[in-house]
């Protein structure tokens, strides 16, 4: 079985507009010219509202004209590691930050939301911590965890690909991106 995965849940703004992620993501797959996919993973979350909802589509769209299985898979399971107990925290933005709990490629806890005074509450006291979004809350992460805090963490599709193999219970039928909050109007 031949697994196309894709990771947009962190991307470069300037690449997103102008679709070099999609020629990076051909030459990257040779498979994808010939059709030969059975199946793709795509991060579904959270992070870039953009680039999830793009991988989610091209997924689709591409599942629809080759007839292939489609699973998505929280972008967070992309930095679990076997043998080891991960919090990954990110910005929800507005004074929040969301959590995801593994303990090696297990979900302990999906995707929630705190409030960022009560981060360091809602993780377990073994688990080390990881985010995605360093640049943006790396100094408060820092100042609540100490050195549990092991620092900044991007989601790959190499990532979501090990743990996709280490659980397939991660794996869920017909993505949808991971919303923390609802659409503003």
């Amino acid at each position: 079985m031949s697994t196309l995965t894709i990771e947009r849940s962190v991307i470069d703004f300037a690449e997103s507009r102008n679709g070099a992620w999609l020629e990076r993501l051909k030459a990257e797959n040779p498979d994808l010219e010939s059709g030969a996919i059975d199946r793709i993973i795509v991060g579904v979350g959270p992070g870039s509202f953009a680039g999830i909802r793009a991988a989610i589509a091209f997924a689709q769209g591409y599942a629809l004209g080759k007839a292939c299985e489609v699973l998505g898979l929280t972008s967070a399971a992309a930095l679990a590691k076997e043998g080891e107990a991960v919090a990954v925290v990110g910005d929800a933005r507005q004074g929040k930050m969301w959590i995801a709990l593994f303990d090696s490629f297990n979900l302990v806890a999906p995707v929630f939301q705190v409030a960022a005074e009560d981060v360091e509450k809602r993780v377990p006291r073994n688990m080390k911590v990881v985010s995605p979004d360093h640049s943006r809350i790396g100094e408060a992460l820092k100042e609540a965890f100490g050195e549990r805090y092991a620092g900044e963490a991007i989601p790959s599709a190499a990532g979501l690909a090990a743990a996709a193999a280490a659980n397939p219970s991660l794996l869920a039928p017909d993505p949808r991106p991971i919303y923390l909050n609802p659409a503003v109007r």
